[in-house]
């Protein structure tokens, strides 16, 4: 055992007290560290004290990350290498296949590396697909069996008839539920006046759903998600989904859907933003107008025509297609928006708020139920 599982309350206050304030003179207590948590206290000090102590040595900054993996939880692990990144640097010293091999996969770094795509070399493409691969991975695991449930779950509500064609059609637990006040005591039976069904059997694609998703630098972690979440409509058959990712320039990702690794490496972070013409080009994939939802992940700075991108938008709702905007679709809330156009959008009758990736499912759902969603913020907190 070591003499830390011996410390008693006050010693391990003292010891943490010491962590917080760092090394030499400046701890002003005087208590020495152990050779771990000198260790710990140098990881530390790396980032948050020295703004040379990691320098440009990539073995020096590889160490540092096993230091930090070994030391430190992974959520903690993830906050210190987006400070690093961010403090330091250190985005050069990620074109390095070692550098790769050695960081904690997040959604922050996922970002990161999808706007050094471009300039990334042959070397560290691999271990970039590799790293991307497993926070996709892990997003798909988190938020794909409850997307696809819920999804499944507001078509089959919203396609509900009272006109069943056949009695395979009859959902005789909602029909005896209609129909209580026709109960028969006698006969011990209950007299259907009205049927209750689905037309869920019809196999034809029920609803079309366009992902619209701003790739300026700021929306990196809703790029992310917004790819992820894409490919798992795309995996449901009764929805027709497309994928369109823009700044001053629009890319269709629609074809690359069956692969969400490869959708996010078709962005490309970063640059400006024309939302008119990227509706343009959205408006342009809507066959059904209103059987569309139409979602729109931008901060809204537009860079493009405003008064045509407002009148853009209020042709699409008199059409009947159904526009949603989300300012962000991250676990980290809103970032800065213009808000003049988030007021605009709103008063044209556009449900405008951010968005959790683990809520999204739930938005979905309503919005295919087609439930009103000027409230939904204030009741589905994720």
């Amino acid at each position: 055992m070591s003499g830390r599982e011996h410390a008693g309350p006050v010693d391990e206050r003292w010891r943490r007290w010491r962590l917080v304030l760092g090394g030499g003179e400046a701890d002003g207590i005087g208590m020495a560290l152990d050779a771990s948590d000198a260790r710990m206290d140098g990881a530390l000090g790396a980032v948050y004290e020295d703004a040379a102590g990691l320098g440009a040595s990539a073995p020096k900054v590889a160490r540092w990350l096993g230091d930090i993996r070994a030391y430190f939880p992974s959520t903690v692990v993830q906050v210190m290498q987006k400070d690093a990144i961010e403090r330091l640097d250190l985005t050069r010293l990620l074109l390095e296949p070692e550098l790769l091999e050695a960081v904690e996969p997040d959604v922050h770094l996922v970002g990161t590396l999808l706007a050094l795509n471009k300039v990334m070399p042959d070397a560290a493409r691999e271990s970039a697909r590799r790293v991307v691969r497993h926070v996709v991975d892990d997003l798909e695991r988190r938020l794909a069996q409850k997307a696809r449930a819920a999804v499944a779950g507001a078509l089959d509500r919203s396609a509900r008839t009272h006109r069943p064609r056949t009695a395979a059609d009859i959902d005789f637990a909602r029909t005896i539920r209609a129909n209580l006040k026709n109960y028969l005591p006698e006969r011990n039976t209950v007299v259907p006046s009205r049927l209750v069904g689905y037309a869920r059997r019809q196999r034809a694609l029920q609803r079309e759903v366009v992902l619209c998703v701003d790739q300026s630098g700021s929306m990196a972690d809703s790029v992310v998600y917004a790819g992820v979440l894409a490919a798992v409509l795309a995996s449901t058959g009764s929805l027709r989904t497309s994928l369109v990712a823009f700044d001053t320039s629009v890319v269709d990702l629609t074809d690359l859907l069956h692969d969400p690794v490869e959708v996010l490496f078709g962005t490309q972070l970063g640059g400006g933003t024309d939302i008119n013409r990227a509706l343009a080009y959205a408006h342009g994939l809507v066959t059904r107008p209103t059987e569309t939802i139409l979602v729109l992940v931008s901060d809204l700075f537009e860079g493009g025509l405003r008064e045509q991108m407002l009148r853009r938008v209020a042709a699409m709702t008199e059409q009947g297609i159904q526009v949603i905007v989300l300012l962000a679709l991250s676990d980290e809330g809103a970032p800065a928006y213009d808000h003049d156009n988030a007021a605009a959008l709103a008063a044209l009758g556009v449900p405008v708020f951010a968005c959790t990736p683990d809520a999204f499912p739930d938005l979905m759902a309503a919005a295919l139920e087609r439930r009103n969603l000027t409230h939904w913020p204030e009741t589905h907190t994720s």
